[in-house]
């Protein structure tokens, strides 16, 4: 038996080293013991770094190391040893493994990355500065992170608050910014942590203003804003009395407030084909030989929609891009990768929604052996409207969400501004709430990393209205 100690233990780097050493050496993931450093070293014979190596390093994917950079800072003692066998069976010539959601170890290190990303959403949700007495412009935040999640989180803060000196402090770490570089250090205690500060009073007012009573859903609330967070959240004190006022306020809003105005689902365009479709496999089926107009020539295949018969949310995003094209399937290119990685912050499971497109073939324009991404026209919106109806009556969705203005134009009209209305729920005539937002691609076409960022923490924030009941 030989011994591996990761120290840290969320450290990827760290891991990777020990991890690579163990294959070179061929030590097999039952020869290694990973928990010895918690009983004070390598205790038992050799560690793997001073082992001979007898082949090569493994190769992994990056969709392997992204997994595992998350995975590590999960708290359960087994991360280490699940990952180095999962390392040794894709090494091994298991290499979609990670495709295979049944199999045990990776639905174990797919539950732990979910936790991980489900503490860091909420560590930027939920952390709260306060400025330090006698200091101008110092402040200090307290959050107790479930898991090993600070060095995740912190250049998120960094990059948020550059123009400010600041520090969290967690109970295992501490992490300071000084407007250049992060400086991480032991952990601390919460009475380092001023009570309270004259911004406080503030923030308190401005959030009792912004509630918004008619959104309420406490089941929903307490969910995504878990009472233990509450001690260190200043709003939380005035949770309890905005909830039992919540029914008043929303009776005085409805009396005060206009007839709402309701959007016109745009007509259909001719009928399509004679299709006896009862279901969405069979329009899926029936959908492949669809000509109605000239983007099938180019294209690979149709790409229809994806997802449960019965999901209560429908994604509409704007039409098929390369990945898609040669895969048959929507949102699996970077947007869609972006798109799961936003869902993946707030909690959601992409595998609840049904998600298609407002377009169903790929329009592109050719440049050698590149295939450049090229808008659709309306005509093209038009000519699939009748599929995307289709979709929605056997579906029946209680929500629908709209990526980018192509689809949201598609549902809501062509007088939707989009960058005027993001984030806000719609209602359509028949009474189905509509969300719309930017196309994950339109993050991603941002031209420098802050408005990257930017654009992508505004997606986020679209997305979570999700997590609220529409209004009425």
């Amino acid at each position: 038996m030989f011994s591996a100690e990761v120290e840290p233990g969320w450290s990827l780097e760290a891991w990777r080293a020990l991890a690579r050493a163990g294959w070179c050496a061929q030590v097999g993931p039952d020869a290694v013991d990973w928990n010895g450093g918690a009983q004070g070293g390598l205790l038992m014979g050799q560690g793997v770094l001073d082992l001979p190596a007898v082949v090569a390093g493994p190769r992994v994917s990056a969709e392997f190391l992204q997994l595992a950079s998350a995975v590590l800072c999960h708290r359960d003692v087994q991360r280490h040893a699940v990952l180095y066998r999962l390392l040794w069976r894709i090494a091994s010539g298991e290499r979609a493994l990670l495709e295979r959601a049944t199999d045990v170890d990776v639905h174990r290190v797919m539950q732990w990355q979910k936790a991980v990303q489900r503490d860091s959403h909420k560590m930027k949700a939920f952390v709260r500065f306060r400025r330090l007495p006698g200091e101008e412009e110092e402040f200090v935040a307290w959050f107790e992170p479930e898991h090993w999640i600070l060095d995740r989180v912190a250049p998120f803060f960094a990059r948020r608050f550059a123009g400010m000196r600041w520090a969290i402090l967690t109970p295992y770490r501490s992490v300071r910014w000084d407007g250049e570089a992060l400086t991480f250090g032991e952990g601390a205690a919460r009475n380092q942590v001023p009570a309270d500060d004259a911004q406080e009073t503030l923030w308190r007012t401005y959030y009792a203003h912004i509630f918004n009573p008619a959104r309420l859903n406490p089941t929903m609330m307490r969910q995504e804003m878990p009472q233990k967070y509450w001690k260190n959240l200043p709003e939380a004190t005035l949770l309890p009395e905005l909830i039992r006022e919540a029914g008043v306020r929303v009776r005085e809003m409805a009396e005060r407030a206009p007839e709402p105005v309701r959007r016109r689902v745009p007509a259909a365009p001719a009928a399509l084909p004679a299709v006896a479709a009862q279901s969405l496999a069979q329009l899926r089926v029936a959908a492949r030989d669809c000509r109605r107009c000239d983007l099938w020539q180019p294209a690979t295949q149709t790409v229809f929609g994806e997802g449960p018969d019965d999901a209560a949310v429908m994604v509409i995003g704007e039409q098929p891009g390369d990945e898609e094209d040669l895969s048959g399937r929507p949102f699996v290119g970077p947007a869609g990768r972006l798109f799961n990685q936003a869902l993946g912050e707030l909690g959601i499971d992409r595998q609840r929604f049904y998600i298609t497109n407002a377009v169903k073939h790929f329009r592109f324009e050719q440049r050698g052996k590149r295939r450049l991404h090229r808008n659709p026209e309306r005509s093209h919106v038009q000519a699939c409207n009748g599929w995307l109806q289709a979709e929605r009556a056997q579906l029946r969705p209680a929500q629908i969400v709209c990526l980018g203005a192509t689809a949201a134009q598609a549902v809501l009209g062509p007088g939707f501004r989009l960058m005027q209305e993001r984030g806000q729920w719609q209602r359509l005539d028949d009474g189905t709430p509509v969300l719309a937002t930017v196309h994950p691609s339109w993050v991603l076409r941002q031209g420098t990393p802050s408005a990257r960022d930017a654009g992508y923490r505004g997606f986020v924030a679209d997305l979570g209205q999700l997590l609220q009941a529409p209004p009425a």
